[in-house]
């Protein structure tokens, strides 16, 4: 029988980015070394922000390695997208500690995607049941209130994942908003597939931004120059800055990730008499366009949803790419197309009383999420129902 031993990385940089990436594959940028390390060296995740990394490698009995989980420990729950404040909130009503918690994520990333990745060559159930005895063995040790588990892909591809997770942790289902290719050649092939009013109306907010001068620029990853990304940067942090907020990630961590993997970036720059007046920064994945940062200074009709959206669906149906995690809520994305979907988090909760309360809250909620992405369903503005994947 194999066995197995597991460490946990207090930096990515502990393990080579090629044995990392090896078993991260290059389908989902999140996930790779480059990423996770600019995250770090950037201190967007580190100590000072409350993201302390703790990753899990698991390797065999020759050293080979066959898991790897991204994992933090947590002593807040700023910028995870599963909202856990009220669990927090309960604990702290009766004098008992939530934080810190160990979080296995992807900082500051809401979109489905690899956390407990193991070997497909290895036998499944045997190494994902030691990931989890060897998760809940770190927070028995440290005295942890919790593990979370967000948006983990392999809890729905991966048949032997499920039952292993059922056993010791609680799912949470969630909802989001997708886009999915149709095989459309065009956006005006997209518009096509809609309803004549909801067309119209998509062709009205374009329209909008064209009539205000504005044009659209793309530009990928090795083609930025450093004012570019500045620019970027200046939208991004203004943008939060209007909310009363700072963004998570500083420029630092922009200007890393252009170095190290510029063949995964796209920012979309609009354009106004030739100067930049917003940007929406894209991630690109094997099949898959990821939206997920975005700024302006002044504000222009409709130019949230160009940028954002429709530039966005632009992209992928020229380059032949599947599906548009366009990031997390948004119920105006459904009149654009875009399907609601259910997405999953895994929790374990160490209190046996709050484990049995938030069991039973989580057996309230979810039928009401189903019935929620059913219902929403309905407003989809297409001709016909579309099995969208």
């Amino acid at each position: 029988m194999a066995t197995f031993s597991a460490q946990f990385l207090q930096s990515i940089e502990e393990i080579p980015p090629a044995e990392w990436n090896g078993l991260a594959g290059d389908d989902y940028p999140f996930i790779q070394h480059e990423f996770l390390l600019a995250l770090e060296k950037s201190g967007s995740a580190s100590t000072e922000s409350g993201w302390i990394p703790n990753h899990l490698v698991v390797r065999d009995q020759t050293n080979q390695l066959v898991a790897i989980a991204p994992a933090y420990l947590k002593d807040h729950s700023y910028g995870e997208y599963v909202f856990d404040w009220s669990w927090a909130h309960a604990y702290q009503q009766n004098r008992l500690p939530y934080y810190p918690k160990l979080l296995t994520a992807i900082p500051f990333t809401p979109c489905t995607g690899p956390r407990l990745v193991v070997d497909p060559a290895v036998d499944q159930t045997a190494v994902y049941t030691f990931v989890v005895s060897a998760m809940l063995n770190f927070c028995e040790r440290r005295r942890l209130s919790s593990w979370h588990v967000l948006f983990p892909q392999e809890a729905l591809e991966n048949p032997a994942v499920r039952p292993v997770l059922q056993h010791g942790l609680m799912e949470r289902s969630g909802v989001q908003y997708h886009w999915y290719n149709q095989n459309f050649e065009t956006f005006q092939d997209y518009l096509g597939a809609m309803k004549a009013r909801k067309r119209n109306s998509i062709k009205k907010e374009r329209k909008k931004v064209v009539d205000q001068g504005i044009t659209f620029k793309h530009v990928t990853g090795s083609a930025l120059t450093a004012t570019q990304l500045e620019d970027f940067y200046v939208f991004y942090h203004a943008t939060y800055m209007k909310r009363g907020m700072y963004g998570y990630l500083n420029q630092d961590f922009f200007t890393r990730l252009a170095d190290t993997m510029p063949d995964r970036l796209l920012i979309v720059f609009a354009q106004k008499d030739g100067a930049n007046i917003a940007a929406a920064l894209f991630f690109l994945g094997s099949d898959t366009i990821f939206g997920r940062y975005w700024g302006c200074l002044d504000e222009y009709d409709q130019l949230h949803f160009e940028t954002c959206f429709y530039q966005g669906i632009d992209y992928a149906i020229a380059n032949g790419l599947q599906h548009f995690d366009a990031g997390a809520q948004g119920e105006h994305k459904i009149q654009r197309g875009f399907k609601p979907i259910e997405t999953t988090s895994w929790h374990w909760i160490s209190h046996p009383g709050f484990a049995d309360a938030i069991q039973n809250f989580l057996h309230q909620e979810q039928p009401d999420i189903l019935s929620y992405i059913e219902d929403a369903q309905r407003y989809l503005p297409f001709k016909q129902a579309t099995d969208f994947k």
